[in-house]
């Protein structure tokens, strides 16, 4: 699975072929199907193991930001590539991921909330600001750059 998750978050669904799925993760296509019924079911899977293993502990760990300048970190640390894929990509044109999505983007917003002690709309404005961060790339510098701008915040 951690496989699949590395293939979706680095190509996106579109970019994966079943031919990608079983030859990177070493299944035989009918297995492939038999187990997971399709491609979208594989990429349901995925994205739930995804937000298990990389989505939740970041939740964790921004309980214990100090300040937005340490949760902007932690969250342009984390990797998100395949959550910010499916917000795209998946999320505008199949319902089940559009609710994955937004759960995932809900939780850290919440724990921004809770850890700052700010409220919904701003947290919610940071974790924004975070992915957007993640989405042009360089996250270090603009993440520095944002921190010296937001802290301390009101």
């Amino acid at each position: 699975m951690h496989a699949a998750v590395g293939l979706f978050g680095g190509r996106a669904y579109d970019g994966v072929s079943v031919d990608d799925l079983v030859s990177h993760l070493g299944v035989h296509r009918n297995s492939l199907y038999k187990t997971f019924g399709s491609k979208r079911g594989l990429y349901l899977i995925a994205l739930r193991r995804h937000l298990t293993d990389d989505v939740r502990p970041l939740l964790d760990a921004l309980a214990g930001a100090s300040d937005a300048a340490a949760a902007l970190r932690l969250v342009t640390s984390a990797d998100l590539r395949l959550l910010l894929l499916a917000t795209i990509e998946r999320a505008p044109v199949d319902a089940e991921v559009a609710s994955e999505v937004k759960a995932a983007l809900a939780a850290v917003d919440q724990a921004i909330a809770d850890a700052l002690g700010v409220p919904s709309d701003l947290a919610a404005a940071l974790t924004a600001a975070a992915l957007g961060i993640l989405l042009r790339g360089n996250p270090d510098n603009a993440t520095t750059a944002l921190a010296r701008h937001i802290d301390p915040l009101p």
